[in-house]
């Protein structure tokens, strides 16, 4: 046997290994299709199953939203139906009461035009009686001249005469009715009695009240103060409220305007612009705030300066500010803070003299004239002002009677408000407490007497109480009880028209009868 080549046994075994690999490799591959066929068919039938189930909730979701659609239908349906239903109804009622007015006019159309005819009727039927009663009218004087031996302008005198005293005995027995239930009726005594003189300010005194004039370096800056056309000048009185008053009168600007803190805002910001010399509206806007934080400032520290001075502690802020601003408030020259202080010492000195409370005295005292600090701002007497303002911050309840029993609008029912009533009466009435000299006010008493004896009927008149109240005697045979009051009231109106007076003056009549006998 011939030997095998081992090289040919070498390549047949290489072609078998050969072989072999090819062989596995191809399995291997079917092996992988296969299992990636198998895969795919299973991702495909999950991703079915997905789309399947997503589908399933996109149907039952969109039924859902249906049936809530229709369900939110049907309710705004019914509240636009309900809606209409109250709407239609409403304007029905509106349409029956129209109906109702209109047949109510034309039954009283009907109704006036039947009376207008009746009243034709009526006035024809007047007219035609006057001319009857006239003619007997003439009749009757001429037999009554014939008849009395008097002509007729005699017989109406005599006539006149009589009804006039008939008249004035009942007009006073009236007045007096009236007075008297007006007393009992404390809601209808405003309307039945007559008012209290009220503090009457003089004219010259007024102008020197509520002007203040401003010296200026040269008549130049009167120019320079009113700017180019006028709105300096303009600037300065909208941002302050007080009126400019530039005239000839020599190097001098006059501020006038009722409200005193006002116009020492401007009186201090005019100052600092001519010191300045930076005359113009965004200069003048700028020391206008400037100078009303330190009119704030003075008056914060004048209220402070007076609740110290006084002893009269714990005072609402509001009511410290409001003293402070009585430091620009005169009354005939007489400053009201300084008045305010004096009367809250008097009070206090005559409440420890009669051991009533001395601090509640000087309180009372001190706020009597509050309102004044705001009078020219809100409507009414400053009494009634300042009662008002001691309620709103919650001041003792005398405290507020003696506000406003202090000028005699109320009766005062306590020690501390007749306190007050004296105080006052002593610190503003007093000769020389006021701008009125000693011999303006002698003058001013005398003549208060000589208005009263100029009437029919009075004996003596005495004026008392520097001036506030005038005492008269009258002669019981002239003067009857009834007749008094209108007496009285005649006194006072003339005592008004022709005195120029502070505060008010009291007019009492006093009618006296006596029987003078001797025993023997």
């Amino acid at each position: 046997m011939d030997k095998i080549d081992p090289n040919l046994v070498l390549i047949i075994v290489a072609a078998i290994f050969a072989l072999l690999n090819i062989l596995s490799f191809y399995l291997g591959v079917v092996y992988r299709k296969k299992v990636a066929e198998a895969k795919l068919g299973s991702a495909e039938e999950e991703a079915k199953s997905i789309i399947e189930n997503a589908q399933k909730s996109a149907r039952s979701k969109a039924r859902e939203i249906t049936l809530e659609a229709k369900e939110e239908n049907q309710k705004l349906r019914a509240a636009f139906e309900a809606e209409m239903k109250d709407r239609r109804k409403e304007i029905s009622i509106q349409e029956k009461r129209i109906n109702q007015k209109e047949e109510n006019l034309d039954r009283k159309s009907d109704t006036l035009e039947k009376k207008d005819q009746a009243i034709t009727q009526k006035i024809k039927e007047y007219e035609h009686k006057t001319l009857e009663i006239e003619e007997l009218k003439a009749k009757e004087l001429s037999e009554l001249e014939r008849i009395s031996k008097m002509s007729q302008s005699e017989a109406k005198e005599l006539l006149i005469r009589d009804l006039e005293d008939e008249a004035r005995h009942e007009a006073a027995i009236m007045v007096k009715e009236i007075e008297q239930e007006a007393k009992e009726q404390a809601d209808k005594k405003a309307k039945n009695i007559v008012a209290s003189s009220i503090q009457k300010v003089a004219a010259d005194h007024v102008a020197e009240a509520t002007v203040s004039v401003v010296a200026l370096p040269t008549d130049e800056m009167k120019g320079r103060i009113i700017g180019r056309e006028g709105r300096n000048i303009r600037a300065l009185e909208t941002l302050t409220g007080v009126d400019l008053i530039i005239d000839d009168t020599p190097e001098a600007v006059i501020l006038s305007s009722f409200d005193p803190v006002r116009r020492e805002i401007a009186r201090i910001a005019l100052e600092k612009l001519i010191v300045d010399g930076r005359i113009h509206p965004a200069r003048i806007e700028e020391l206008v705030e400037k100078s009303k934080k330190e009119v704030e400032t003075r008056i914060k520290e004048e209220g402070e300066a007076a609740s110290l001075e006084t002893g009269v502690h714990s005072l609402h802020p509001e009511i410290i500010k409001l003293l402070g601003r009585l430091h620009y408030r005169t009354s005939y020259g007489q400053n009201v803070l300084k008045h305010s202080i004096e009367v809250s010492h008097l009070a206090g000195v005559m409440a420890g003299e009669l051991g009533v409370d001395i601090a509640l005295a000087k309180r009372a005292g001190l706020l009597h004239d509050i309102g004044k600090a705001v009078d020219h701002e809100i409507e009414g007497s400053h009494v009634t002002i300042g009662a008002d303002i001691a309620k709103k911050y919650k001041e003792n309840e005398m405290v507020i009677h003696a506000i406003m029993a202090h000028h005699g609008d109320v009766d005062a029912n306590t020690i501390v408000a007749q306190l007050v009533q004296a105080a006052d009466a002593i610190s503003a009435a007093r000769p020389g407490a006021r701008r009125e000299n000693i011999e303006t006010y002698i003058k001013r008493l005398q003549r208060l007497e000589e208005i009263a004896n100029e009437f029919k009927g009075v004996e003596k008149s005495y004026a008392i109480q520097a001036g506030r109240e005038v005492r008269i005697m009258v002669k019981p045979e002239v003067i009857s009880d009834s007749s008094m009051l209108l007496v009285a009231k005649d006194i006072v109106k003339k005592i008004e028209a022709e005195l120029e007076y502070p505060g008010q003056i009291k007019v009492s009549l006093i009618r006296e009868t006596r029987a003078v006998d001797f025993a023997k």
